[in-house]
């Protein structure tokens, strides 16, 4: 799984989606996936995310919008070049658990893994373990069992947090959160066996990094509207995160090919309701691109007929692992998929979502992901979707873990939703 071969990423960038026959076909939706992936890494402030970005401006614009930037800056983000482990030659790669200390935004060091215990590990390596929550954000459960490993005051902590796809995996943080006071370094659940037999052996580990610290970060939001009554209070509002830690590609693509494809939609549609859609930036880092918007630009909640989000993974396949290697079924992965709504919005979501397979959760329950902020700034009439998937938040998330057939009845739901809200208007 991974980015395709040049010939078919230009192929790819050279495709209009926005002019293809119907918006809702699975084609349609995957290709945006996979233009999607083509951008690489899309975490905060990289390249890949700016590139992201641009793209899907361009789409709005191509399907009759009036596109905007909304620019706002973090006030930090740590931007990775490289983080190996090697072991007697042999190299792995891992990745710091954000925030890693300022002084040591790029460093080297070779020690041993101190033994289990309690006593000090001054100049080692100390090793902890989480085991996976099927959780997204770093909590304070987690930084017990990590403030236990850095009570032996160790020069850095070797961190594998037990995700089943043997991939690295790491959690979203916040701005607020203070940086480790050593390096926390995370390392594959697939790679065990080898530090295992290098701390019984008391063979050195060598942990190279390379990255930067930078300050006052700037990103933006792509915000686009389609207004045709100044006087009318029928706004719908559409949103979906963009950046992510990795290329994350079936945790955000899914959502931003619904999110295109509503918007592709929305002139012909639904021509008597005004739409704005909103694509946030610094998800991983603390969710600063929805709270600009809501700060700035969003309709006000009585205003709203309803606020549609399309948040993570939501049409990716399940995976499991059969003589060493990783197959699928092609059947959509939904251990941990969650319909989201508010109570105003629970008849009219139950109907039209009755043959996606999720959880629901209604009201309080529903502010999951960035529907949080939208429920705790009063909008009474919301609706979404979230969910986990067997590669989330690992470097191995590609568009393989997607597919036309499972994209488009989750994104049919959101449209005939939204439909069904409209009501008259069509």
């Amino acid at each position: 799984m991974g980015v395709g071969r040049p010939l078919a990423i230009l192929l790819l960038l050279m495709t209009n989606p926005a002019l293809a026959a119907d918006p809702l076909a699975g084609s349609t939706l995957y290709a945006d996936v996979q233009r999607y992936e083509v951008f690489g890494v899309h975490r905060y402030g990289s390249q890949g995310a700016e590139l992201a970005m641009a793209w899907i401006a361009r789409e709005l614009e191509r399907a009759g919008l009036d596109v905007s930037s909304q620019p706002f800056t973090l006030s930090r983000q740590y931007e990775l070049e490289s983080a190996t482990l090697t072991i007697d030659g042999e190299s792995r790669s891992v990745v710091p658990q954000w925030w890693i200390p300022e002084a040591q935004a790029s460093f080297s060091l070779t020690a041993p893994i101190a033994a289990p215990g309690n006593d000090p590990a001054e100049g080692s390596f100390v090793r902890a373990d989480l085991a996976f929550d099927r959780g997204a954000y770093l909590n304070a459960q987690h930084r017990a069992v990590l403030a236990t490993a850095l009570a032996r005051r160790p020069a850095a902590v070797l961190l594998t947090i037990d995700h089943p796809s043997g991939e690295i995996f790491t959690y979203n943080v916040d701005q607020k959160e203070k940086p480790w006071p050593v390096p926390v370094i995370l390392a594959a659940p697939k790679d065990r066996p080898w530090l295992d037999a290098a701390q019984r052996d008391g063979r050195p580990v060598s942990v190279a990094v390379r990255g930067a610290w930078r300050y006052d970060v700037p990103g933006r939001n792509v915000v686009a509207r389609l207004q045709r009554d100044p006087g009318n209070p029928n706004w719908i509002v559409v949103s979906t995160p963009v950046t992510s830690w990795f290329t994350s590609t079936c945790e955000r693509g899914p959502g931003i090919a619904g999110f295109l494809a509503v918007a592709r939609l929305a002139a012909t549609r639904w021509p008597r309701a005004n739409f704005v859609f909103v694509a946030t930036a610094g998800h991983e880092i603390g969710h600063g691109g929805m709270e600009r918007f809501l700060h700035d630009g969003a309709p006000p909640a009585e205003a709203t007929l309803a606020w549609a989000h399309f948040g993570a993974s939501l049409a990716c396949y399940d995976w499991r692992r059969e003589n060493g290697r990783w197959v699928t079924d092609r059947v959509v992965d939904s251990r941990v998929r969650v319909i989201l709504r508010s109570q105003a919005m629970d008849a009219i979501v139950a109907r039209r979502f009755k043959d996606i397979a999720g959880q629901p959760l209604v009201g309080d329950h529903a502010g999951i992901g960035e529907l949080r902020e939208v429920m705790a700034a009063g909008y009474p009439r919301f609706f979404g979707m979230a969910a986990l998937h067997t590669f989330f938040h690992t470097p191995a998330d590609s568009a393989a873990t997607t597919g036309p057939e499972i994209l488009e009845p989750v994104v049919r739901a959101f449209v005939e939703t939204i439909d069904d809200v409209v009501g008259g208007t069509r």
